[in-house]
């Protein structure tokens, strides 16, 4: 028996209400599908987990952590940014780094030659003849022609170098393109209408190829609205990446920010980046050097003063940070070199950076406390149980900060704790760099250097000094909510002497004494005596 056919499903009774619009519309983005079915989270690295668009890893250290993963496969990223702000570059190591995973790239260079630009990336360790030699990178050179009549502006054929770029992916089988910089094209059209038809014209034709496009424009000044003044943001781009270029105290600082990112997470706000030789950017995120589950011993480690040990119930913990803070003249070099130096007794490499001493006057506080400095230093590559022979060793870095900017400094620091592996780490006269930059690019440094020693598990002592104008070290305010402990030492004249004391004004996890006591430095070395008496009147 024949039956009817059902109704179709898609015709609802004509008596049903109407969806709501939460319930109908779609999400805006495939990201933000993946969030409403529950398959996008954060990773622990920062990366997302379940992205509905894959990205491609740039070879930037950090900002792939910013970008979440790197930049999304497939499409166009433009990276803006005013003379001197690391464009070419960007570009170029995102291209690199494809090189090395097996996907070959073309460079398309609008303004400098190519033998000019093999030149700079040699010095960065990259040798692009011999990528170029195997198949894996092509330069494309679509620099404009100039006319014979230098009042014309030079005619520019789009669809020449749509071909010119067609034939070089084909013959690398390019997976990556960089266009540097469509600036020097764009210039050529007084008319703004025009010059934005020139761009889509380029960019349909380049979404053609599958490739992962990163466009360099540039800008005149900071890049904190339109990009250029062609609209290529509105136009154009999945993605903005804006670096910046900005002059704080004597030395500028750069910064990164992911502007937007179509359809994908990333994290917000400038994120400062150097440049380091023989490597090329490096991006140095807060985020990247937070304290990882470090799953060293928790145990207690001497401060190698048997005072203070009491006073903090047994020492400090290992992996902790320890501020001490204190005029000029008050012990507080004395104080963390008897720290180091108990460190090299107990056969542990140590690091000490000094920024307002030189290495000679280290090994002269070493040698007054009764450690020979000079002796167990070490110019190998030991790790945090010293030497093979079980004594500790102990490496001494002199820097005054006037050699470099903050986030150098920093690398600094970063690349000298990853190569040496110490145990303990002394950084005295950390707040002599507060005068390189600004209050918010300085606490950036200090995020910096207390995440990445926590997660780092090494125990620190840093010694901050405040200046005649500031009697409250703007360094120590800005680390008191940084670090596990912070020890005040203190100048008191009591008759006709002046008597250092010391004070526990906070330690983390643990009980401590909270009287001050009075620091002795002698022939016996650094000591903690009795309670300091009260200044008469």
């Amino acid at each position: 028996m024949n039956t009817p056919p059902p109704p179709p499903p898609s015709s609802p009774p004509a008596s049903s209400p109407p969806a709501s619009p939460a319930s109908s519309s779609p999400p805006a983005t495939p990201a933000a599908s993946a969030r409403q079915a529950g398959r996008l989270v954060l990773g622990g690295d920062g990366h997302e987990s379940g992205a509905a668009i894959p990205k491609v890893p740039t070879g930037i250290e950090g900002f792939d952590h910013v970008a979440m993963g790197g930049l999304p496969r497939g499409r166009t990223t433009v990276v803006a940014g005013p003379a001197g702000a690391a464009k070419t570059l960007f570009a170029a190591q995102f291209l690199a780094e494809g090189v090395r995973r097996g996907e070959p790239g073309v460079f398309v260079t609008l303004e400098e030659p190519a033998a000019d630009l093999r030149d700079n990336f040699a010095t960065l360790g990259w040798d692009v003849e011999a990528w170029e030699a195997a198949g894996n990178w092509r330069f494309v050179d679509g620099s404009p022609l100039a006319p014979a009549d230098v009042r014309q502006r030079p005619d520019y054929d789009v669809e020449t170098l749509t071909a010119q770029i067609g034939a070089a992916v084909d013959r690398t089988g390019a997976r990556r393109l960089v266009l540097d910089s469509l600036s020097a094209v764009l210039s050529l059209h007084a008319d703004t209408v025009v010059a934005r038809q020139l761009l889509r014209t380029l960019i349909l034709r380049l979404r053609g190829m599958d490739l992962t496009v990163v466009l360099t424009v540039e800008t005149e000044e900071d890049p904190d609205g339109s990009l250029s003044r062609y609209g290529v943001e509105e136009f154009v781009a999945d993605n903005v990446v804006l670096l910046r270029n900005i002059r704080e105290g004597i030395f500028r600082r750069r910064t990164v920010e992911v502007l937007k990112m179509r359809g994908a997470m990333h994290h917000k706000g400038d994120v400062p980046f150097t440049i380091v030789p023989g490597e090329g950017l490096r991006v140095l995120p807060i985020t990247a050097s937070a304290p990882s589950s470090h799953a060293g011993p928790r145990g207690r480690i001497s401060s190698g003063i048997a005072g203070l040990d009491e006073m903090t119930d047994g020492g400090v913990f290992r992996g902790s940070t320890t501020l001490v803070t204190g005029p000029t003249g008050s012990g507080k070099t004395m104080m963390v070199t008897r720290f180091a130096a108990d460190g090299v007794t107990s056969g542990e490499a140590v690091l000490i950076m000094a920024y307002e001493e030189s290495r000679e006057q280290v090994v002269a506080n070493g040698a007054a406390l009764g450690c020979d400095f000079e002796a167990t230093a070490a110019e190998g590559e030991p790790g945090p149980a010293g030497r093979a022979d079980g004594a500790g060793t102990v490496h001494i870095r002199s820097l005054y900060p006037e050699v470099a900017s903050l986030d150098d400094h920093l690398v600094e620091f970063h690349t000298l704790v990853q190569r040496l592996r110490p145990a303990r780490v002394v950084l005295d006269g950390l707040s002599a760099l507060e005068r390189l930059g600004s209050p918010q690019s300085y606490r950036g440094f200090l995020l910096g250097v207390t995440a990445f020693v926590s997660g780092m598990g090494l125990a620190t002592f840093i010694t901050t000094t405040p200046t005649v104008l500031t009697p409250i070290s703007s360094t120590a305010d800005h680390l008191t909510g940084l670090v596990d402990t912070v020890i005040a030492l203190r100048q008191r004249e009591i008759g006709a002497t002046v008597h250092r004391g010391l004070h526990v004004q906070r330690m983390r996890g643990s009980r401590h004494d909270n009287t001050v006591r009075e620091l002795l430095i002698d022939e016996r070395g650094v000591t903690v005596g009795d309670r300091l008496p009260t200044a008469p009147g």
